[in-house]
């Protein structure tokens, strides 16, 4: 996955022009102006931008984009999602750059498409699909990866992004499973597949938490947050410099961190954590 990233990364610097620089703008207004026109025109006049697969297996091919194209709800709800996916798109869109946000939103797109692909071939599902929920989904799931104590209004109240993604996560998660024990392997397969892409670009950071896990239960680091709370208990503060003796206690803004190449435990304050003599026993 770490090479299939890069690669991607090494892709989108050697082609910006296959950029769409406010791709959500489109997006967003697309949408806008397909609700409105369902309302003079009824919602049926808009069933050929929809995904279907059997009519793209005829050669209708544009559905496999358009369909993220067509509204899913009315009204109020409407403007709101269609808000809050414009402020995740534009902001990931600025944090990787045109190009990457294009790719991921693109392949998005058609991965969701070969997941449906995937539950007509072996289910047997027959169904047109509209809106881009899996793909906003995955743009929701890498904004929250990416900022996990973002705040957001749910129904009012303030909420961080990675309790709200664990929540949707976790309703994700029930409908696979529930798809998998009904027997229904296609259906079950096509979130997952729809995923793919946030799997690719976030398999780095899925690792180095995979670690971080792994290292924080290891007897060394179990042992050394022992230590470090018996301290705190015994002196009074949290940590102190073992060059100029200052305390988070009574330099409450300055950064401490401790020395990998000292022998033990040993923190330093920011101007010496570059700028000491390690200790050897």
């Amino acid at each position: 996955m770490r090479k299939l990233n890069d690669a991607i990364d090494r892709f989108c610097a050697l082609h910006p022009k296959l950029a769409i620089p406010g791709l959500m703008r489109y997006i967003v207004g697309a949408n806008a102006v397909l609700y409105v026109l369902s309302l003079f025109a009824g919602a049926g006049t808009l069933n050929f931008l929809a995904l279907d697969i059997s009519r793209v297996l005829h050669g209708e091919l544009w559905r496999l984009i358009t369909y993220v194209l067509l509204p899913t709800n009315g009204s109020i709800w409407l403007i709101i999602s269609l808000v809050f996916y414009y402020w995740l798109g534009e902001t990931l869109e600025r944090m990787w750059g045109s190009a990457k946000f294009t790719f991921y939103y693109v392949g998005g797109t058609l991965l969701t498409a070969l997941g449906l692909l995937a539950a007509y071939l072996i289910d047997g599902v027959h169904t047109s699909l509209w809106g881009a929920y899996y793909v906003n989904m995955a743009m929701f799931f890498a904004y929250a990866l990416s900022f996990p104590d973002a705040m957001v209004l749910l129904l009012f109240i303030p909420i961080k992004m990675k309790w709200l993604a664990l929540l949707d996560a976790a309703l994700f998660a029930a409908d696979i499973f529930r798809a998998a024990a009904a027997g229904a392997w296609g259906i079950a397969l096509m979130p997952i597949i729809a995923m793919l892409n946030l799997f690719i670009f976030f398999s780095p950071d899925f690792r180095r938490r995979a670690d971080q896990v792994l290292y924080r239960a290891r007897p060394q680091a179990v042992q050394f947050r022992k230590a470090v709370r018996e301290q705190q208990k015994q002196k009074g503060y949290n940590h102190k410099c073992s060059v100029c003796g200052r305390t988070d206690t009574d330099y409450p803004d300055l950064q401490f961190r401790y020395c990998s190449k000292c022998a033990g435990y040993h923190c330093y304050c920011q101007d010496h954590i570059f700028n000491h003599t390690h200790f050897t026993e």
